[in-house]
């Protein structure tokens, strides 16, 4: 009697960090991938990327998560960096309205250099400095809102919503792929461009919505 063999699909998923410099991006992907703060971190230079795995619909799904200079010298660099992204989160700090004011460049500049659907989510970062705080949650959502994005508060200080921002954009780049025709060939040719590979069973779109998350 033969033994049947079960071949384990994978899934993996490119996501970037992006928004101005000093806005916690890279304390974001600390606490998420190592539960790690630095108080003195420096600046990113070029690009650094975490490896996480996450179980969505019981299926392990990896993430690839990209962080991105903000620096404006590097933005010509981290531009490749796009290409294949299926998740993006933009990264602001909610005590500088100035790095609020940047989204719209930011998006943009997602727009034009992405190839694919990709999930985004608008991120209020530093939610811990309410005393400092310029950009009122309101003005977050209604931004997220006008732009079609999914929207949250978080802290890479005390961890408030840091998995559940990751994990949001995750998932729905997992139900953006499920929703696709999978026996398209030429789908298929994109994915295996983007290091993505899919389960042969059509049946397991996730039925989520778009939630928004503040956690002031």
């Amino acid at each position: 009697m033969e033994e049947e063999v079960v071949v384990e699909e994978e899934y993996l998923f490119k996501v970037v960090i992006i928004g101005d410099s000093a806005v916690g991006k890279s304390n974001l992907l600390s606490r998420y991938a190592r539960n790690e703060f630095n108080l003195h971190s420096k600046a990113t230079i070029g690009v650094e990327f975490q490896t996480q795995s996450v179980d969505v619909d019981g299926k392990e799904v990896k993430a690839q998560i990209w962080d991105t200079a903000g620096q404006e010298r590097f933005r010509a660099v981290t531009s490749a960096y796009y290409r294949g992204a299926l998740g993006a989160l933009l990264v602001y700090d909610i005590s500088r309205c100035s790095t609020f004011d940047s989204i719209a460049r930011w998006l943009d500049e997602l727009n034009t250099h992405s190839d694919t659907t990709v999930a985004r989510m608008l991120v209020g970062n530093k939610c811990d400095l309410e005393t400092l705080r310029e950009v009122s949650v309101e003005e977050g959502k209604a931004l997220a809102e006008a732009e079609g994005l999914f929207f949250i508060e978080t802290s890479a200080l005390d961890s408030t919503n840091v998995k559940t921002a990751f994990e949001i954009v995750i998932k729905e780049i997992y139900n953006n792929i499920s929703r696709k025709i999978l026996n398209s060939d030429s789908y298929k040719a994109e994915l295996s461009v983007n290091r993505v590979s899919l389960s042969s069973n059509g049946n397991d779109e996730q039925k989520q919505g778009v939630s928004k998350f503040s956690c002031c």
